[in-house]
């Protein structure tokens, strides 16, 4: 009988203990905001920036000059590949995986596939180019239409890859 009594006694003081701490519920502090409070944050607005952005590194630009290009190249060597590789896609088309014009139409996407990383390596490039001429201030605006040219390309490979892939099927 005695093991019984002790959760119920230990139950009852756990209640009573609780119900003493929340005897007054009129005496909290408020939780609006106080005066000095309101006067800390309050934040003088930022000056106009009067500098224009610094001009463009004579170095940064040739590098820019030859992203640009090194894309380019890249992106007429996809466009030289695309046609032949259409047509070993369409002639792999329904063939099974593994099957030698399958093979043949995988191999040719994943000539197309190169060049297209030849021309994604030129755009991280002009990131990095993007992102440390923006942190030192340099305009921007030339690199900033050198990546918009070179994205173009990528999402065009992009979407003539998709299609082929689409057309040949299985897993390449």
């Amino acid at each position: 009988m005695m093991p019984s009594v002790f959760p119920t006694l230990l139950t009852c003081s756990l209640a009573l203990t609780l119900a003493a701490c929340a005897s007054d519920t009129t005496n909290y502090p408020s939780l609006a905001r106080r005066p000095v409070e309101r006067a800390s944050t309050a934040q003088a607005p930022a000056p106009a920036s009067t500098t224009a952005p610094a001009p463009a590194n004579p170095q940064d630009t040739a590098r820019l000059t030859a992203l640009v290009e090194q894309a380019r190249e890249a992106h007429r060597r996809f466009i030289t590949k695309q046609q032949r590789a259409g047509q070993t896609v369409a002639a792999g088309s329904g063939a099974a995986p593994g099957s030698e014009s399958w093979a043949v139409a995988s191999i040719a996407l994943a000539e197309l596939e190169s060049e297209r990383s030849a021309a994604m390596v030129a755009l991280a490039d002009l990131d990095q180019l993007y992102a440390a001429a923006g942190t030192q201030g340099s305009d921007i605006a030339a690199i900033s239409a050198a990546r918009d040219e070179v994205s173009s390309w990528i999402s065009e490979e992009d979407a003539v890859l998709a299609g082929l892939r689409g057309r040949l099927g299985g897993s390449c």
